[in-house]
């Protein structure tokens, strides 16, 4: 039979610019090190260790954690791009799970470069390459745009054109993420945003704005796990449970639909976000508050119909009925999201589960969602990777 995973502890460094110069190994170990401060356990009771990270050499996972000790434990290594953090977390639970483990850690962080997001190997076929060709298709000059920018601009396009959606409620999301943040200590961008100043934003391409962009960050997040025999053991405070959790890849649409909606993971979302809904028994209408990956306001947008948060077509009248945030069906990345609060690429997924547990256990201060029992997190890797998790309190 198969264990209940109780979340025991979390934590996440203030995210910060690259500009800070802070080193991913001091990221790594301080995330770490708050995990299992607010689990209430020292490091040699982690059994198993996975660490994630996307740009950098080769067991860096190791490198941080030796600076926490040399238990001699397996430590893997894990990139699956922006997926990076809940692909970890995804290991780390099937490990928990299954009785191979009692207790196991997943890191994530990131030490990012200024800019956009580029190829670190440039003498051999990049892997996104299939992904850049369907685009550059459509949009032959967006061979010059930077490879995230024109993948999630050119999938808002299309679900511009599809539905007849306005510029308007795109520049709503980044507004409305920027008044989340304001609350959010942690987060890289605190100021709030009008959605005027959104929309006269520097134009990227196509319909984007630079306000409309998440920005690139540096910083550190990890989460424990344990099965409920461990936590009763050594006395730790079950902080949430994972009521589910799928990782799903791309499927044929994503190449052979000539649709950028599913390019950019629409098919990967709603396929894992079915999943979750199966197994824990709780569907969309019972989510009280979801981090999603808002890398761009686009993504945001395609993603409340992927999971399945309002019907096709109708984020629009969600996002204008006030349904994405406080006093609203589902408050969307409380945190302030990527968008706010920052993607530092490994760190990312993990951070969202910190935000969820926090917020199911009544920690989140001025930004606290009222009465939340159910939380959904969505964590996505153009190349691809997608992760659902969903917490309920314990």
């Amino acid at each position: 039979m198969a264990n209940k995973v109780i979340i025991a502890g979390v934590g996440m460094t203030p995210f910060s610019s690259p500009k800070a110069g802070i080193p991913y190994t001091q990221l790594g170990a301080d995330a770490a090190r708050m995990a299992l401060k607010d689990a209430g356990i020292d490091y040699d009771k982690i059994q198993q260790a996975y660490v994630g990270w996307v740009y950098g050499d080769s067991t860096a996972g190791q490198a941080v954690l030796y600076d926490l000790g040399l238990t001699g434990i397996p430590i893997i290594n894990v990139n699956n791009n922006c997926a990076t953090g809940s692909s970890a977390l995804f290991l780390a639970r099937q490990a928990v799970e299954s009785g191979v483990v009692e207790c196991a850690l997943a890191l994530g962080f990131e030490q990012m470069s200024p800019g956009a997001l580029g190829s670190v190997f440039n003498d051999r076929v990049t892997p996104l390459s299939r992904f850049e060709s369907i685009v550059e298709e459509q949009f032959p000059e967006a061979k010059e745009v930077p490879m995230a920018i024109k993948l999630f601009a050119a999938a808002g396009y299309e679900y511009q054109e599809k539905y007849g959606t306005e510029t308007e409620i795109f520049a709503r999301v980044r507004s409305k993420a920027s008044q989340h943040a304001i609350h959010n200590e942690r987060a890289i961008f605190r100021k709030p945003v009008s959605v005027e100043e959104v929309m006269q934003s520097p134009s990227i391409f196509l319909n984007v704005t630079r306000l409309q962009c998440c920005p690139p960050t540096c910083g550190g997040a990890a989460v424990v796990v344990c099965t409920e025999a461990f936590a009763r053991k050594n006395g730790l405070k079950q902080k949430a449970v994972i009521l589910g959790q799928a990782l799903t890849t791309d499927y044929p649409g994503t190449f052979y639909d000539h649709s950028m909606m599913k390019v950019v993971g629409y098919d990967m979302t709603k396929s894992a976000a079915d999943k979750v809904y199966e197994q824990a028994g709780y569907g969309p209408g019972d989510v009280d508050l979801v981090e999603l990956h808002d890398c761009f306001t686009t993504n945001e947008i395609i993603t409340y119909e992927a999971l399945g948060l309002c019907e096709e077509g109708g984020a629009a009248k969600f996002v204008l009925d006030g349904d994405n945030t406080y006093g609203g069906k589902v408050v969307t990345n409380p945190s302030g999201g990527l968008l706010s609060k920052g993607h530092p690429l490994g760190a990312t997924g993990l951070a969202q589960i910190s935000e969820l547990v926090w917020q199911l256990n009544g920690e989140a201060g001025d930004r606290q969602v009222e009465n939340a029992r159910i939380a959904l997190q969505h964590n996505i890797g153009i190349g691809g990777a997608c992760v659902v998790t969903m917490l309920g309190k314990a």
